[in-house]
């Protein structure tokens, strides 16, 4: 099986939640993940960031959900990193 192991994404957001919430958030959505939050531009109204996400297994859907629930919108996925691992221990 394939996993997702580290996802660097490009996403937009309103400065509320501000980004400990945010980072937060989007590490509550996994048992592990690791999050690197990086605001690279703000402007009245938003803020644009580089998130990064790493885990043991990340599950992409619940990442993205998190990120809309907070009012943000992901403009592209970045950079990946996955793993092949074995189904037989």
């Amino acid at each position: 099986m394939v996993v997702l192991k580290r996802i660097m994404l490009d996403v937009l957001k309103p400065h509320k939640p501000d980004s400990l919430e945010f980072s937060q958030a989007i590490a509550r959505a996994g048992e592990d993940y690791r999050v690197c939050l990086t605001v690279i531009e703000m402007d009245e109204n938003t803020e644009t960031l580089q998130l990064e996400v790493e885990g043991s297994s990340i599950d992409f859907t619940a990442i993205e959900s998190a990120i809309t629930s907070m009012g943000g919108s992901l403009h592209s996925i970045d950079q990946v990193e996955v793993q092949n691992e074995s189904d037989n221990g």
